[in-house]
């Protein structure tokens, strides 16, 4: 796998910049009290999605071929990843089949289908549903988003850095939560 570099994060600001927003950055006196330390919140829960996700996947949609637009897109998630892939979609105008498993939360399927994509409930995890996607996306030609572990998914997660570059004077630490490497 390439690793995006600081020149595809900075590409991938500029690309994502009409749909994504800029997020707030505040500084939080409760938990700077508890650090022992000057702590500031980035509030991506801000984001039209709710989270992050909606960075990687508009950029990542953004650097499909007019050819691989017209195929459409396919993703599995159980929420966060689901919403930002139709979302970013349906912006661009590109259609869109979430699979997510059975056990996601009916707010994320409901939001999901409300950005204009075709959800598909199945499997009881991520990962029989992600299966499930990568078959799909073989047999009709869809071209499959994945949640992490892809260089433009990365830049565009990435470029919530450069934002917290701009917005504090100086940074010694950034803490993140870490999962399947997504962010």
């Amino acid at each position: 796998m390439k690793i995006a570099t600081l020149d595809d994060v900075r590409e991938a600001q500029e690309k994502i910049a009409t749909v994504v927003r800029k997020t707030e950055c505040r500084y939080s006196k409760s938990c700077s009290e508890r650090a022992g330390l000057e702590v500031f919140l980035k509030f991506e829960n801000l984001q039209k999605t709710g989270s992050f996700k909606i960075r990687g996947a508009t950029n990542r949609i953004t650097n499909l071929t007019d050819e691989e637009r017209k195929r459409g897109v396919i993703c599995s998630s159980a929420g966060n990843h689901a919403q930002g892939v139709a979302y970013a979609a349906n912006r661009l105008q590109i259609p869109a089949t979430i699979v997510m498993p059975v056990s996601a939360p009916l707010v994320k399927v409901q939001a999901t289908k409300g950005y204009g994509a075709t959800v598909i409930q199945y499997g009881a995890i991520f990962d029989e549903a992600f299966e499930y996607a990568k078959k799909l996306a073989q047999e009709k030609n869809l071209v499959l988003i994945p949640p992490f572990a892809d260089p433009s998914i990365i830049a565009g997660q990435g470029t919530i850095g450069l934002e917290l570059l701009e917005q504090l004077q100086e940074i010694d630490s950034i803490v993140v939560p870490v999962g399947g490497g997504g962010l």
